[in-house]
């Protein structure tokens, strides 16, 4: 399993952690067990997958309601062959409700990066619901939560806790709009559904898309000529600061000292960067430090918490606005937060995930290779790589494919590696991957 084998704490002489803080190996091997993971009782008896969908497009507006999970996004084509309803999710495997395994590359659209019902994480959640995940008061646990994260990332003095990345980014423009007394943001990135980042979308009004510029990523000039044209208006820089591949050292560092400069807030959005390409997330991989941030998906490994946090002064405009969630600070997902932090306080966790990360993306490769099929490569980083095709049909047909074969492959961006994609999972892919790209390249040849 992938924890003995990049995190070897049973080594001779080494000094074990406390048993509080020390995440538990032989009972994380024991549930990671994925050969035996699957639990019959749990697929419902009598169903068909077609049904499935139908049912979900009669009471779901849009038939999921995560975007990325709705039938189109996941293969191209709302009529694709392929899973779309899940039952059960261990390690690096998922069950549908028919029964089939899949290996999962998409790992939650990168939520989960320890491993699906992580024994660690699930012990320390079940622990916290026992015990009452909330009350009239606020959980002990989102001061020690709030604590351990401004120990671990650059730009964090004091930290919110809310649910949803979206959430959690909107928090900061609406703290930076507080602390400035401004309005304007320059943003880059997808930022979630909420109003402020919307491009024209039905149901929000013009004049909230009017105080949000977009400029395109790692354009230096383009960021320069909207901080000018904002003036006195601007009230912060947005960045997501990875799209699909790592920006120029130039343009983050001048997205810094324009907004030192006009006295705005830069923020950055951590949320799939963060525990992932470094566990501070990319500041901590450039050593470039926001005013402020937002974290999620990884840190908590797949339970719904998310943060914004940043610098003291800016942080305590706040207080002068009104950020509010009933469930913001309960306590399962604050306890899940705690054994990741746990897990990072162990080991090299994303030095781990890059190392995966680059076996997942040479077998893919090498299966690209060994089916000799032009029109298809691997891009991106490592922690967060990609398949790129010269055609959407031919995306969907693999991905169909890759499905028939056992293997779950995200469209467009991003495929996630997990520590729970262990040797089994590699050769899995490999052999999943490599049979898929044979069956698309007999099939065009019958054409």
């Amino acid at each position: 399993m992938p924890f003995r084998r990049f995190f070897d704490r049973g080594a001779k002489g080494a000094e074990p952690a406390p048993a509080a803080e020390q995440p538990d190996e032989s009972i994380a091997d024991e549930a990671m067990d994925e050969g035996e993971s699957l639990d019959a009782e749990a697929i419902p008896a009598e169903h068909d997958e077609a049904d499935w969908r139908t049912r979900a497009a009669a009471v779901l507006p849009t038939g999921a309601s995560t975007g990325s999970k709705r039938v189109a996004a996941l293969y191209g084509d709302e009529n694709a062959l392929g899973p779309t309803h899940f039952v059960q999710a261990v390690g690096s495997r998922v069950v549908d409700v028919d029964g089939n395994e899949y290996v999962d590359c998409t790992m939650a659209l990168g939520s989960v990066a320890l491993g699906y019902a992580e024994p660690n994480v699930t012990r320390a959640v079940v622990d916290a619901i026992a015990a009452g995940n909330v009350s009239a008061l606020s959980s002990y646990r989102e001061v020690d939560i709030a604590e351990r994260l401004c120990g671990v990332i650059s730009c964090a003095d004091k930290v919110q806790f809310l649910k949803t990345g979206a959430e959690a980014i909107a928090a900061a423009v609406r703290i930076a709009r507080t602390y400035t007394g401004r309005e304007l943001v320059i943003a880059c990135g997808y930022f979630g559904w909420l109003d402020w980042c919307a491009d024209e979308t039905a149901g929000v009004p013009q004049g909230t898309c009017a105080v949000t510029r977009r400029v395109p990523y790692d354009d230096v000039a383009a960021l320069e000529s909207a901080v000018s044209d904002a003036g006195q208006r601007l009230a912060a820089i947005v960045i997501e600061p990875v799209i699909e591949r790592l920006p120029s050292k130039e343009w983050i560092e001048r997205a810094r000292a324009l907004a030192t400069s006009a006295g705005a807030v830069l923020i950055f959005d951590e949320i799939k960067t963060g525990f992932r390409l470094r566990l501070g997330g990319y500041q901590a991989y450039a050593d470039v430090v926001p005013d402020l941030a937002a974290f999620g998906k990884a840190m908590a490994n797949g339970f719904p918490l998310s943060a914004v946090m940043g610098d003291r002064d800016v942080m305590d405009a706040a207080r002068k606005t009104w950020i509010s969630s009933t469930l913001a600070s309960e306590a399962s997902a604050l306890a899940a937060a705690g054994a990741v932090l746990d897990w990072h306080d162990t080991g090299d966790v994303c030095g781990s995930l890059w190392t995966i990360g680059a076996e997942m993306c040479g077998a893919v490769r090498d299966a690209i290779a060994s089916a000799a099929l032009s029109g298809v490569s691997v891009e991106g980083l490592d922690p967060m790589w990609m398949l790129r095709w010269d055609s959407p049909s031919r995306e969907r047909r693999f991905l169909e494919l890759a499905a028939s074969h056992g293997v779950l492959i995200k469209r467009g961006a991003y495929n996630y590696p997990a520590l729970a994609h262990d040797e089994d999972a590699m050769r899995a892919i490999e052999a999943g991957v490599s049979a898929a790209f044979v069956d698309l390249r007999e099939e065009e040849s019958n054409q």
